[in-house]
């Protein structure tokens, strides 16, 4: 009882803490010229410890740049106890009463912080006047009252709060375009916003951010309008002349009152008017990347391989040099060599290079080995058995290269613990199982096959935030932010092949042959080849063939025609890769090509030669390679040489050791690292959404000399 007592007591203490935290309150300040970190720290009753650390952009001995926004914690944090001059409301008796109220719906993601800091007012003031908040949380459309007051008798209001402002974000903007836009750090803006989840960057257009005022807004003059002198042509209205300059026809007449008194714009008019601006560039049109300590102009524009007079027309504040945490706009087409992740430039990183060896990942593995149903004495029966068993063959295969990247990590010097339990591939199985174990305990959860009890173990695991990889193909969208997918879908192959091709095509003539079932496929080729040919497919009672003459009269002699073969039938991949094959001469070239290799043109049936001569590219979420170490290693533990599902096990279970290694939360990790590279598969995750995390990363594979080669991207 005493130790319950104790542990509950801390729980608690704990709580209390975290919600001071939470409401710790900010302002911001604009640097002026001649101040010092020590008299902004002077100014506002914080240390200079205090403003170093809520603007990581700082650095001692380092003068500050004029107009720079600083975040100012109001109480410093060398106390949890309340702002210096903030009086505390220990009874509502002394609280002012209002002038009137204003209602507030509840939006999701709200909290009583954001609604406080939005309304100027304590957290406390809204719980008095809208008393179901000492009882129930927060809930979306909730109605609250919002007490108002008058002007300069607010006795709680935050000194500084009326330097934020209320943002809401933008469709594909993101924390870094967001903290350039507002000439803040993204620890700044994260600092403002607490309520931001620290396990992505991910943000959702709608949502809303406290943010500074850009410095200067409200004192700063408008820039003088220079003008320039315009000769009238002949047939030039009012209104092509505002468009052209982009200024309203009653600005037009004020500048040149002449026009009315003369009836009307006369042809060798000369007028007055403003200097045409230069068209602005859309934010899309740039990417993001976060200036890190100790980086030099020189540093900085050969890693980003971008030219200082580029850097500087779109980042004019680096005039005055560089300061870390500065977050930069860089054109996008200047970033073709670079990595780029949420519109944020990667640094170039190694996980092997940068593994913590303090981590100690947990890892549970959920596959359906089915001890339940072999006979492991008899060997030639459980041999056939596995045979038998596809789901055995990849959870044996996935299980035994897992294994091997296990003696892999550790002799990096890597301590994991593993939990391996056999589902018996029954999702009822899986509940069992997961009842009898502490989900909590573990940084990341590998299995189970099958896409229903992949769902029933990322529902369990959701509510602790233990992310759930998932081995193989998830055709639907399971609803849960936890999970990671960690094989490419197909739509994203087919985004990536087509792609592809646009990068490669020139002058050849794309033609497309499809049956019913992929449309889609067929309509998204059409939309991205606007030129390109369909090729019907002769659809009798019971067969689907390809009319060889009507083939012919389509092909071009002057080109190399590249064919889209669009089916899951093996019927119709077999005919149409021979009759191309056999279309296919000096003077009439043919590639043919698919967005989606499914197993219709794995099938016996289908010939290698053919598609060897059809130089036949697909996209592929894995390669057929392993390292030698790898084979070697396998070899002596297992007496053979790997399949495919045991070269997927070791670079899946690779990937996941290693990212843990370098961090125990896996989200974070996703959003920090780019494209990682493995003997056979490669991973690259996405947040999308709820729907968790996507591997995005895939191959452009071709038929030639009988072998299957990777084909390098530009």
């Amino acid at each position: 009882m005493r130790f319950i007592k104790r542990w509950f007591l801390l729980g608690c203490l704990l709580l209390v803490c975290a919600c001071k935290a939470k409401a710790q309150q900010f302002r911001t300040h604009a640097v002026t010229p001649g101040e010092t970190l020590e008299s902004v720290a002077q100014k506002y009753q914080v240390t200079a410890e205090d403003l170093l650390r809520f603007n990581k952009e700082l650095q001692v001995g380092t003068a500050l740049r004029p107009n720079t926004i600083l975040v100012i914690p109001n109480s410093g944090t060398q106390t949890i106890s309340a702002p210096v001059n903030q009086k505390v409301a220990t009874d509502t008796t002394d609280l002012e009463k209002p002038i009137g109220f204003q209602s507030h719906r509840v939006r999701k993601k709200e909290t009583l912080y954001s609604i406080s800091r939005r309304y100027e007012i304590s957290e406390e003031r809204l719980k008095r006047y809208n008393p179901d908040l000492y009882s129930q949380s927060l809930q979306k459309g909730m109605m609250l009252r919002i007490p108002r007051y008058a002007p300069g008798s607010e006795p709680d209001l935050e000194v500084g709060e009326t330097e934020l402002v209320s943002y809401k974000v933008q469709p594909r903007e993101t924390r870094w375009s967001i903290a350039h836009k507002f000439k803040i750090t993204v620890d700044s803006l994260e600092k403002l916003n607490p309520e931001l989840p620290e396990n992505t960057s991910y943000l959702a257009a709608g949502q809303e951010l406290i943010l500074p005022k850009v410095a200067g807004t409200d004192i700063m003059l408008e820039a003088p309008t220079l003008y320039t002198s315009f000769t009238v042509p002949p047939k030039q209205t009012l209104y092509s002349l505002s468009r052209e300059y982009g200024i309203s026809r009653e600005e037009i007449l004020k500048l040149n009152p002449e026009i009315a008194e003369l009836g009307g714009l006369k042809e060798g008019m000369v007028l007055r008017l403003p200097e045409k601006k230069a068209p602005e560039i859309p934010e899309s049109e740039y990417v993001y990347y976060e200036v890190r300590p100790k980086q030099t102009q020189y540093s900085l524009t050969r890693q980003l391989g971008i030219g200082y007079a580029d850097l500087l027309a779109a980042n004019p504040e680096i005039a005055t040099g560089l300061q870390a945490g500065m977050v930069l706009r860089i054109p996008r087409d200047k970033t073709t060599d670079l990595e780029v992740k949420n519109d944020l430039v990667l640094e170039p990183f190694s996980l092997r290079d940068s593994i913590n060896i303090q981590n100690t990942p947990r890892v549970l593995v959920l596959l359906p080995f089915r001890l339940d149903r072999l006979d492991l004495s008899d060997g030639e029966g459980t041999q056939k058995r596995i045979q038998q068993n596809n789901a055995l063959q990849y959870s044996l295969g996935l299980y035994s290269g897992f294994l091997i990247a296990l003696d892999s990590i550790a002799e990096l010097g890597l301590s994991v613990e593993v939990k391996t339990l056999d589902t018996q591939l029954s999702t009822e199985q899986v509940k069992r199982l997961i009842q009898g174990v502490d989900l909590g305990a573990y940084n990341a959860i590998l299995g189970p096959l099958s896409p229903e009890s992949v769902r029933e173990v990322a529902s369990q695991a959701s509510d602790l935030n233990v992310p759930v990889l998932a081995p193989l193909p998830i055709a639907e969208k399971i609803p849960f932010e936890n999970l990671f997918y960690s094989f490419t879908p197909e739509e994203m192959l087919r985004k990536h092949m087509i792609q592809y091709v646009k990068e490669q095509v020139k002058d050849q003539k794309i033609l497309v042959i499809s049956d019913q079932k992929n449309q889609d496929a067929e309509m998204q080729i059409l939309e991205a080849f606007p030129s390109a040919s369909l090729i019907e497919l002769r659809q009798e009672e019971k067969n689907i063939s390809l009319n060889r003459d009507v083939l012919i009269r389509q092909l071009s002699q002057e080109a190399e025609n590249w064919i889209f073969v669009e089916t899951d039938d093996f019927k119709i991949a077999s005919s149409v890769s021979s009759i191309l094959n056999s279309a296919k001469s000096d003077s009439t070239q043919i590639r043919m090509l698919t967005t989606h290799r499914n197993k219709a043109f794995e099938n016996d049936v289908i010939s290698v030669p053919h598609l060897s001569n059809l130089n036949f590219t697909f996209p592929s979420v894995t390669r057929e390679a392993s390292t030698a170490a790898f084979t070697a290693r396998y070899r002596r533990r297992f007496g053979g040489d790997p399949d495919r599902y045991a070269v997927r096990g070791f670079d899946l279970g690779m990937d996941m050791l290693l990212r843990l290694a370098y961090d125990l939360d896996l989200y974070a990790v996703a959003d920090q690292i780019g494209e990682v590279v493995y003997s056979g598969n490669k991973f690259n995750y996405w947040k999308e959404s709820a729907s968790g995390y996507y591997n995005t990363a895939s191959y452009i594979l071709m038929y030639e000399d009988l072998q299957i080669k990777e084909l390098k991207e530009p």
